[in-house]
Protein backbone atom coordinates (compact mmCIF):
# COMPACT_ATOMS: atom_id res chain seq x y z
CA UNK A 1 0.00 0.00 0.00
CA UNK A 2 1.30 3.83 -0.65
CA UNK A 3 1.45 6.16 2.34
CA UNK A 4 -1.87 7.58 1.07
CA UNK A 5 -3.88 4.51 0.88
CA UNK A 6 -2.52 4.33 4.81
CA UNK A 7 -3.76 7.43 5.55
CA UNK A 8 -7.37 6.56 3.49
CA UNK A 9 -7.59 2.97 5.28
CA UNK A 10 -6.61 4.30 8.74
CA UNK A 11 -9.40 7.53 8.66
CA UNK A 12 -11.69 4.90 7.59
CA UNK A 13 -11.45 1.97 9.64
CA UNK A 14 -8.80 3.49 12.25
CA UNK A 15 -6.66 0.92 11.67
CA UNK A 16 -3.65 1.42 13.86
CA UNK A 17 -2.16 -0.95 12.17
CA UNK A 18 -1.57 1.18 8.77
CA UNK A 19 0.05 3.89 11.52
CA UNK A 20 2.22 1.19 12.77
CA UNK A 21 3.19 0.71 8.72
CA UNK A 22 3.78 3.95 8.60
CA UNK A 23 6.12 4.18 11.53
CA UNK A 24 8.43 1.15 10.13
CA UNK A 25 8.61 3.08 7.07
CA UNK A 26 9.75 6.69 8.46
CA UNK A 27 11.22 6.36 11.95
CA UNK A 28 14.68 6.16 10.77
CA UNK A 29 13.55 9.86 8.63
CA UNK A 30 11.68 10.86 11.42
CA UNK A 31 14.68 10.07 14.04
CA UNK A 32 17.15 12.13 11.53
CA UNK A 33 15.05 15.10 11.66
CA UNK A 34 14.87 15.09 15.46
CA UNK A 35 18.57 14.49 15.67
CA UNK A 36 19.24 17.53 13.43
CA UNK A 37 17.40 19.68 16.29
CA UNK A 38 18.15 18.16 19.52
CA UNK A 39 21.46 16.92 18.96
CA UNK A 40 20.84 13.80 21.34
CA UNK A 41 19.98 11.03 19.96
CA UNK A 42 18.43 10.02 23.01
CA UNK A 43 15.92 12.81 23.53
CA UNK A 44 15.75 12.57 19.38
CA UNK A 45 14.43 9.09 20.06
CA UNK A 46 11.50 10.01 22.65
CA UNK A 47 11.00 12.58 20.42
CA UNK A 48 10.07 10.64 17.32
CA UNK A 49 8.12 8.32 19.27
CA UNK A 50 6.25 10.67 20.45
CA UNK A 51 5.17 12.20 16.95
CA UNK A 52 3.74 9.12 16.05
CA UNK A 53 1.74 8.73 18.98
CA UNK A 54 0.45 12.40 17.81
CA UNK A 55 0.15 11.26 14.29
CA UNK A 56 -2.86 8.42 15.88
CA UNK A 57 -4.99 12.13 16.03
CA UNK A 58 -3.01 14.16 13.42
CA UNK A 59 -4.04 11.86 10.38
CA UNK A 60 -7.60 12.63 11.26
CA UNK A 61 -7.90 16.04 11.24
CA UNK A 62 -5.22 17.36 8.35
CA UNK A 63 -5.80 17.08 4.61
CA UNK A 64 -2.12 15.41 3.37
CA UNK A 65 -0.81 15.60 0.02
CA UNK A 66 2.86 14.36 0.77
CA UNK A 67 2.86 12.63 3.60
CA UNK A 68 6.81 12.74 3.87
CA UNK A 69 6.99 16.27 3.58
CA UNK A 70 4.25 16.71 6.14
CA UNK A 71 5.84 14.53 8.56
CA UNK A 72 9.10 16.37 8.19
CA UNK A 73 7.18 19.65 8.85
CA UNK A 74 5.23 18.08 11.78
CA UNK A 75 8.72 16.74 13.16
CA UNK A 76 10.38 19.79 12.87
CA UNK A 77 7.50 21.79 14.24
CA UNK A 78 7.87 19.11 17.48
CA UNK A 79 10.96 19.72 18.38
CA UNK A 80 10.97 23.69 18.23
CA UNK A 81 7.86 23.19 20.57
CA UNK A 82 9.67 21.32 22.81
CA UNK A 83 12.73 23.82 22.78
CA UNK A 84 10.15 26.95 23.42
CA UNK A 85 8.63 24.66 26.24
CA UNK A 86 11.93 24.29 27.78
CA UNK A 87 12.73 27.59 27.54
CA UNK A 88 9.75 28.70 29.16
CA UNK A 89 10.24 26.28 31.94
CA UNK A 90 14.20 27.03 32.40
CA UNK A 91 12.67 30.88 32.41
CA UNK A 92 10.31 29.91 35.62
CA UNK A 93 12.64 27.79 37.07
CA UNK A 94 15.02 30.38 36.89
CA UNK A 95 12.57 33.37 38.23
CA UNK A 96 11.50 31.05 40.91
CA UNK A 97 14.88 30.60 42.45
CA UNK A 98 15.56 34.65 41.78
CA UNK A 99 12.27 35.50 43.22
CA UNK A 100 11.15 32.68 45.96
CA UNK A 101 12.86 34.50 48.93
CA UNK A 102 10.26 37.21 48.62
CA UNK A 103 7.33 35.15 48.37
CA UNK A 104 8.47 32.21 50.86
CA UNK A 105 9.37 32.78 54.60
CA UNK A 106 12.92 31.87 55.22
CA UNK A 107 13.79 31.58 58.80
CA UNK A 108 12.83 28.79 59.66
CA UNK A 109 13.24 29.73 63.86
CA UNK A 110 9.97 31.59 63.19
CA UNK A 111 8.14 28.00 62.00
CA UNK A 112 6.13 26.18 65.07
CA UNK A 113 6.61 23.00 63.42
CA UNK A 114 10.07 23.14 62.63
CA UNK A 115 12.17 21.18 64.79
CA UNK A 116 13.90 23.41 67.67
CA UNK A 117 16.38 22.60 70.61
CA UNK A 118 14.76 23.10 73.75
CA UNK A 119 17.56 25.90 74.62
CA UNK A 120 16.63 28.23 71.37
CA UNK A 121 12.85 27.82 71.84
CA UNK A 122 13.51 29.56 75.46
CA UNK A 123 15.96 31.89 73.81
CA UNK A 124 13.13 32.72 70.99
CA UNK A 125 10.69 33.03 73.48
CA UNK A 126 12.75 35.58 75.25
CA UNK A 127 12.98 37.32 72.51
CA UNK A 128 9.36 37.94 71.31
CA UNK A 129 8.80 38.98 74.87
CA UNK A 130 11.11 41.65 74.25
CA UNK A 131 9.32 42.77 71.05
CA UNK A 132 7.06 45.89 71.28
CA UNK A 133 3.64 44.68 72.47
CA UNK A 134 2.02 45.05 68.59
CA UNK A 135 4.64 43.26 66.97
CA UNK A 136 4.98 40.29 70.03
CA UNK A 137 0.87 39.74 69.66
CA UNK A 138 0.85 39.87 65.64
CA UNK A 139 4.39 37.15 65.86
CA UNK A 140 2.18 34.85 68.50
CA UNK A 141 -1.01 34.94 66.59
CA UNK A 142 0.63 34.17 63.00
CA UNK A 143 3.70 32.22 63.37
CA UNK A 144 2.68 30.15 67.16
CA UNK A 145 -0.86 30.31 66.65
CA UNK A 146 -1.04 29.41 62.86
CA UNK A 147 -3.89 32.30 62.70
CA UNK A 148 -4.27 33.84 58.72
CA UNK A 149 -3.13 37.74 58.26
CA UNK A 150 -7.12 38.08 58.53
CA UNK A 151 -7.93 36.29 61.25
CA UNK A 152 -4.78 38.16 63.21
CA UNK A 153 -6.27 41.39 61.96
CA UNK A 154 -9.62 40.77 63.22
CA UNK A 155 -8.23 39.62 66.81
CA UNK A 156 -6.07 42.21 67.06
CA UNK A 157 -8.19 45.28 65.83
CA UNK A 158 -5.59 46.23 63.55
CA UNK A 159 -5.45 47.00 59.69
CA UNK A 160 -4.34 44.33 57.10
CA UNK A 161 -1.58 46.87 56.48
CA UNK A 162 -0.43 47.05 60.28
CA UNK A 163 -0.91 43.89 60.70
CA UNK A 164 1.80 42.82 57.50
CA UNK A 165 3.98 45.71 58.78
CA UNK A 166 4.32 44.51 62.78
CA UNK A 167 4.67 41.42 61.46
CA UNK A 168 8.22 42.13 58.93
CA UNK A 169 8.94 44.51 61.30
CA UNK A 170 8.99 42.05 64.16
CA UNK A 171 10.58 39.21 62.25
CA UNK A 172 13.30 41.23 61.65
CA UNK A 173 13.65 42.43 65.19
CA UNK A 174 13.55 38.75 66.36
CA UNK A 175 16.51 38.08 63.75
CA UNK A 176 18.57 40.90 65.43
CA UNK A 177 17.94 39.85 68.99
CA UNK A 178 18.74 36.33 68.39
CA UNK A 179 21.46 36.94 66.17
CA UNK A 180 22.96 39.45 69.37
CA UNK A 181 21.92 35.53 71.63
CA UNK A 182 23.80 33.59 69.68
CA UNK A 183 27.28 35.68 69.28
Amino acid sequence: MTDDELIKHYKLHLDKECVGELYKRYTGFTYAVCVKYHKDSEKAREAALEIFEELLEKLLVHEIQNFKSWLHTVARNHCLLSFRAKKHEEQFIDNYKKYQNDFMEQDKVLYPDYIVKEENYQELEKCINQLKPEQRNCIELFYLQNKSYVETAQITGYTMKEVKTYLQNGKRNLKILMSEKNE
